[in-house]
């Protein structure tokens, strides 16, 4: 069925996975497509083989945190096909593209914004008007407000308006002007995610894929870049891959096959002594890593540098 693709609608749940195909979701993610979500649940009743195929069997493209905006380009039964405005991509010059529950989205509706509250925790928690608990918000997750006490946000939300402690918030004007910090603030955010499991297409707290940490990093720190890996070795200042002594704590570093002549299949953070801080792969988790001596050290094929 087309649809107005000028009307925006938002995320609904706190992490919604946009998948390739309406098909592409096994029995096994019946939680992780659900409304409310169950994302604990989900994850942790996938076995390596079956999280694995996320990415094998390109099943997952990527992910949106709550109140986020999509074009919506068609709807095929109980799916939605989407455009991910806030995530550029290569693949469509609106953003980034695939299917996603109708369930887990809805319409947009307009709010006199004075301004945008980002989660800077790792998980917030948003309260109802009645100061019940409402949701759990993962970090990076972007409201509108429309008014403010000494200790709320009060924010528009999917549920309606709903109340946000500025002690886990980020003001900024927009999303465009979240305030820029250093690439190095953004390496020291990323160290709070050591240890949590690699996730295809992962994009919030409950698992990020190797671009999704980046992203999520730096758009922290008011740098909006791609989602993903191929498209951020393209951005940025490019930096000799040759001389590491010119490499810099917060540098993107990216990585490809056939010793670094293929094309781009991983990126993490130059940690600075010869380290990468990076989400792994699958079976695996954020970690620190010394390059000498290991397989990504002859894959290295890029690395570029955003600053202030």
């Amino acid at each position: 069925m087309p649809f107005d693709e000028t009307k925006e609608w938002v995320c609904a749940v706190k992490v919604g996975t946009i998948w390739t195909e309406p098909n592409s979701a096994r029995d096994i993610d019946s939680p992780g497509i659900s409304n409310p979500v169950l994302l604990g649940e989900w994850l942790e009743a996938l076995p390596y083989k079956e999280r694995l195929a996320l990415c094998n069997e390109n099943r997952v493209q990527t992910q949106l945190l709550y109140g986020e905006p999509v074009l919506v380009e068609e709807i095929e039964g109980e799916w939605a096909k989407v455009v991910a405005l806030w995530q550029p991509s290569k693949k469509d010059s609106r953003g980034y593209p695939g299917w996603i529950p109708l369930a887990q989205i809805q319409p947009a509706e307009q709010a006199d914004s004075k301004g945008i509250a980002r989660v800077s925790s790792g998980k917030a928690q948003l309260w109802d008007l009645q100061n019940k608990p409402l949701l759990v918000l993962p970090f990076n997750t972007i409201l509108p407000i429309v008014s403010e006490d000494e200790v709320f946000y009060t924010v528009h939300t999917p549920h309606g308006k709903a109340l946000l402690s500025k002690a886990h918030a980020q003001f900024a004007p927009s999303v465009e002007q979240i305030p820029k910090r250093t690439v190095e603030e953004a390496v020291v955010l990323g160290e709070n995610y050591l240890d949590l499991p690699y996730l295809w297409g992962g994009m919030s707290p409950y698992g990020y894929d190797c671009s999704g940490f980046t992203y999520n990093m730096l758009k922290a720190c008011g740098f909006i870049i791609p989602r993903d890996a191929s498209d951020q070795a393209k951005m940025g200042e490019e930096i000799s891959i040759l001389d590491s002594s010119l490499w810099k704590v917060g540098d993107l570093l990216f990585f490809a096959n056939d010793e670094g002549t293929g094309p781009v299949r991983h990126v993490g953070f130059y940690y600075g002594n010869g380290q990468l801080l990076h989400s792994h792969s699958t079976g695996k988790t954020v970690e620190i890593l010394v390059l000498a001596g290991s397989k990504l050290e002859k894959e290295i094929c890029a690395v570029r540098r955003y600053a202030v």
